[in-house]
């Protein structure tokens, strides 16, 4: 109902008798693998199922999750396409291709980062959200974790895009250089 976290007392207690009354040790006894090639590991402690896994996870195929082959060819085409759109929708337009004569490459990616660096939203004011949560129901708590996610998401892509605005600045005072 809202991320799997154990958030208070009932929560614990829930996930407790879930445990002791769905996983038991006899269903872990045989041959019975995690995935097609992945057998359950032998009993180890953390670092030694965490060298298990390194060491024995195949690699990621359709076929590990149960999907057909073809799953793989469907998901890589969609996404080829949509990057050589994207590659192809970054390209400079000439005169003839009608509304982008005499677009750099540059400007036209200057013009989709400011656009992308208006429609960012501001951070949320964590302090005042606390405040305001007088009951610290399940939702509550994670409507806080997911403000305090965005807020991070937001941090990040204006970091990102301020340095891609810098490279932009040294690449075109590069340009006139040459």
């Amino acid at each position: 109902m809202y991320g799997g976290h154990i958030t208070d007392d009932w929560d614990r207690r829930l996930c407790r008798t879930y445990l002791s009354e769905y996983i038991r040790t006899e269903m872990l006894e045989g041959d019975m693998p995690l995935a097609p090639g992945f057998p359950v590991p032998p009993n180890s402690d953390y670092k030694g199922y965490h060298q298990y896994i390194d060491e024995m996870l195949p690699p990621e195929t359709p076929y590990l999750y149960g999907l057909h082959p073809n799953a793989e060819i469907g998901f890589l085409t969609v996404t080829s396409e949509k990057l050589f759109r994207t590659v192809l929708e970054m390209q400079p337009k000439d005169a003839e291709g009608g509304g982008g004569a005499g677009v750099s490459r540059e400007e036209k990616v200057k013009s989709v980062l400011d656009e992308i660096m208006e429609k960012l939203p501001e951070q949320f004011n964590m302090v005042e959200i606390v405040a305001r949560a007088v009951e610290k129901t399940p939702y509550v708590l994670v409507a806080i974790q997911e403000c305090e996610r965005m807020n991070m998401l937001t941090k990040e892509i204006r970091r990102s895009l301020k340095e891609l605005d810098l490279g932009l600045k040294v690449s075109f005072r590069e340009s006139l250089c040459v």
